[in-house]
This record gives C-alpha cells, sequence and structure tokens, in this order.
C-alpha cells in the first residue's frame, strides 16, 4: 500500500508550499489527484445520489482516501451548487453532475436572490456536512479540499454562457453587477465550507477559458483576488482551476494572489513546465496527467510511463505538485489511479 508523504497541522496560506518544498527537500513529490467521482462507483452508488446525500458523498470520498491515501482529497466537483441554491433551474442525471441549463434571467433578479441565505439551502448544507464528515472522518496525514465555483462561471450559469460572453463585451457594466453578486455569493458558500474543516479552496473556472487576459482579470481575476483575500485572513490555501488551454491567462491568475494554480493536460494545450517557468517560486502548480486519454482510456503501464516523463520534466521545480489536469471521470479503472499514486509515490527527483 502507498504511504501519506506528510503529517499535516490544522491549516495555513502557505501550508502546500511549504509541505510541497519539504517532499522536494527529500527527493520526492506530493502526490494529489483530482479525483471524486470514481469513489461513486467504488461504493456502489451514483453520482445524482452522492450529490444529494452527504452520506452517500462521504463514503464515496472517504473509499478513496483509504485507497489511495492522496495528500489532499476533495469532494465531488460541482458547479452546480451556488446557482441551484439562488433558485437557477438545475438538472440532476442520474450517472453524471447537475447542470445548469440556460433560462429566462433579468438583471432585476439579483435583488430577490440577495434574499436568499446561502445557509438555508439543502444542497450547500450537504456540501458543508460531507466537508465536516472529511475534517473529522480522514486521516491527519490529508489536506481536505472543498470546491466553489469561479465568478465568471457562476455569472455564466446565472445569465447563459452565450449571453455571459455577448455581456462583458456589448454591456460590461450589466456583467459587472453579476460577477459582483456571484462573488458574494460565492464568499458566503467559502465562510460555510472554511468553518465546516475546509483546509484548501479551489477555485473552478472553467468557462473564463475562452476569454481574453485582460478581460479574464476583469470578470474573473479581480473577483478571485477577494475570495483569495477572504481566505487568507482565515488562514487557508486558494487554488485557481481554469480547464482547456490557459497559457494566455497564466500571468492573470497568478496575479490573483492565490497560493496554487491547477492546469489542465498537455491535450488541452498546457505546456506545464514551460507555465512552470514564468511561476513565482512562492506560488504552486498542479497538473496536469489527462483524465480522459491518459487515466480513463489509457493501460496502468500508460499511466505509469506518462507519469514519470511528467515528474522527470518537472524535476527542476520545488513549487510543484503531482495531479490530473482536471477530475477523474466515474468510469477510471481503480488500477489506473492506483498506477498513478504508486509511480509518483516511488518516483526520486534526478536533480538531487
Amino acid at each position: 500500500m502507498v504511504q501519506p508523504s506528510a503529517t499535516y497541522p490544522a491549516d495555513g496560506h502557505n501550508r502546500l508550499l511549504d509541505l510541497a518544498q519539504e517532499a522536494y527537500a527529500g527527493g520526492r513529490r506530493l502526490v494529489a489527484p483530482l479525483m471524486g467521482f470514481p469513489g461513486v462507483e467504488l461504493v456502489g452508488s451514483n453520482i445524482k445520489t452522492a450529490q444529494q446525500n452527504f452520506g452517500e458523498h462521504y463514503r464515496a470520498i472517504k473509499s478513496l482516501a483509504d485507497r489511495f491515501l492522496p495528500d489532499l482529497v476533495f469532494p465531488l466537483m460541482d458547479l452546480s451548487v451556488e446557482a441551484n441554491a439562488i433558485g437557477r433551474y438545475t438538472v440532476f442525471p442520474t450517472d453524471d453532475s447537475a447542470t445548469v441549463p440556460k433560462d429566462v434571467f433579468r438583471l432585476q433578479d439579483l435583488e430577490r436572490y440577495r434574499e436568499i441565505n446561502l445557509s438555508f439551502d439543502s444542497r450547500v448544507n450537504g456540501y458543508v456536512e460531507t466537508m465536516k464528515l472529511m475534517a473529522i472522518g480522514l486521516p491527519e496525514s490529508m489536506l481536505k479540499g472543498a470546491y466553489v465555483t469561479g465568478p465568471y462561471s457562476l455569472a455564466a450559469l446565472i445569465m447563459g454562457a452565450d449571453d455571459a460572453i455577448l455581456a462583458c463585451m456589448a454591456r460590461p457594466d450589466e456583467f459587472r453587477t453579476v460577477c459582483e453578486f456571484a462573488t458574494e455569493r460565492i464568499e458566503a458558500y467559502v465562510r460555510l465550507l472554511i468553518s465546516a474543516g475546509a483546509q484548501v479552496i479551489c477555485i473552478l473556472e472553467p468557462s473564463a477559458v475562452m476569454l481574453g487576459p485582460a478581460q479574464f482579470e476583469e470578470f474573473s481575476a479581480q473577483y478571485v483576488r477577494h475570495i483569495n483575500m477572504s481566505c487568507r485572513y482565515s488562514g487557508i490555501c486558494t487554488v485557481y482551476h481554469t480547464c482547456g488551454n490557459t497559457m494566455h491567462i497564466l500571468d492573470k491568475m497568478v496575479g490573483a494572489g492565490v497560493s496554487r494554480v491547477s492546469l489542465d493536460s498537455r491535450e488541452a494545450g498546457v505546456d506545464l513546465r514551460a507555465a512552470a517557468r514564468h511561476m513565482p517560486e512562492n506560488v504552486i502548480i498542479i497538473g496536469n496527467i489527462c483524465p480522459t486519454r491518459t487515466m480513463l482510456r489509457g493501460t496502468p503501464t500508460d499511466v505509469a510511463t506518462e507519469t514519470r516523463d511528467l515528474l522527470k520534466a518537472m524535476d527542476a521545480h520545488p513549487n510543484y505538485i503531482l495531479s490530473t489536469g482536471c477530475d477523474l471521470p466515474q468510469e477510471t479503472p481503480l488500477e489506473n489511479i492506483e498506477a498513478f499514486m504508486q509511480t509518483g509515490r516511488e518516483y526520486r527527483l534526478e536533480t538531487l
């Protein structure tokens, strides 16, 4: 059985950096795949049940934690929680993540949404209760993380993706209002998750990858900066995760002041080694084994080879954590996750 890398204290904005550098000094790497959905398969449940029943949710996450002993563990990735909590129409497939289809939206709807207290929402509370169980039920050797939707992505869910991109170009004042509201809701959710025991907050901005650098700064990074400062005052690590090719907005992501940047796979267009060369030493870079081509459809040998090659390519960078480019699909073979973890644990830096 693979062994965890270290025992972590309770919190700290720089904790991930300290731990990554400590592992590097010993010739090792922290290993933290983004995984949650394979746990649903492992316990014989389904995504809909796990996303709506915190006991099932925790059981799925604990099964992964017990089997693979990652250095950092997250619940199921879910981009619908905050939008659903303010009453946006949400669809709950049995074996896929909840989604928020486009629905009618008027700017004046925000006034009604502001009256809704997220702390009374059943799905918000389901994730908060899952976080509480993770905090008390998982080993101290694992950092416990939580996901929140990013400000641009939440605004796009509220308005509809097409309307959001049009608004940020043609009606920026209106769109800023929606982003400001989204940030308020995200920060309320963040406070609940931190109170429940979250040590790492990962801000998910998949929709923002389509923006240019100036738009990304205006409609995502400046709001993430506010969220990050709230977390920093609580001693909590923050992660900025954006799917797709983010090479054109890396400077903006780092400029938001987060503790860590999580990047998508080489197949999405991300050159992790090139990205790391431009990363400040006090910001961790995480990634980027492909969750579909490699982890889902590859063999354990494929996984081990690609993981070893990536680790070797990143030897010169102390501020690196081995991970996947995004959350693993539910059907990811467990033997592939085992190969990823085992390769990551056994690898020793060639530069030392």
